[in-house]
């Protein structure tokens, strides 16, 4: 009997680790990935810097605050970035913002994105039309420092 108990309890502590080893995952570069805008509406606090400011996926990075939001248009997809640093989250308007997209068949498109003052944003229309998943690498360069976001959109 006590040889019985023994062997479950060995097989249950096996179970346990293996199934909780095998929901974690290992990003292997640097570059921060985006929240999805509902998971981090419900998860953040009031002090919690990584909530959505305009309603996109966001990347908290060091100082900065790094949110995208895609938009389908007729003649494609627009592109909104909003580069933001501090705690107040004030605007970088002096950035020069590069958007590396993956296309759905796996083809690779470097897109400058320009400063709307008005908008306080960057912006550049990406005019593929392709259904799937759109992988974005967006990397801004603030004098001298880099500062990278990895995002994702589904067209």
């Amino acid at each position: 009997m006590m040889s019985l108990k023994s062997n479950l309890l060995v097989i249950g502590t096996v179970l346990f680790l293996s199934a909780c080893s095998t929901n974690t995952t290992t990003n292997s570069t640097n570059t921060p990935a985006a929240t999805p805008a509902a998971t981090t509406a419900e998860t953040a606090t009031k002090s919690d810097h990584s909530k959505p400011k305009k309603g996109g996926q966001v990347v908290e990075t060091g100082a900065y605050h790094l949110e995208f939001m895609p938009e389908k248009e007729d003649n494609g997809t627009h592109l909104d970035f909003y580069l933001l640093k501090g705690e107040a989250h004030e605007t970088v308007p002096n950035a020069q913002v590069t958007a590396q997209v993956q296309l759905p068949d796996g083809t690779q498109k470097n897109l400058d994105m320009k400063y709307d003052a008005e908008g306080k944003h960057y912006a550049v229309l990406l005019p593929e039309k392709a259904a799937g998943q759109y992988q974005v690498k967006i990397t801004a360069d603030i004098g001298g420092e880099k500062v990278n976001g990895r995002f994702s959109f589904n067209n």
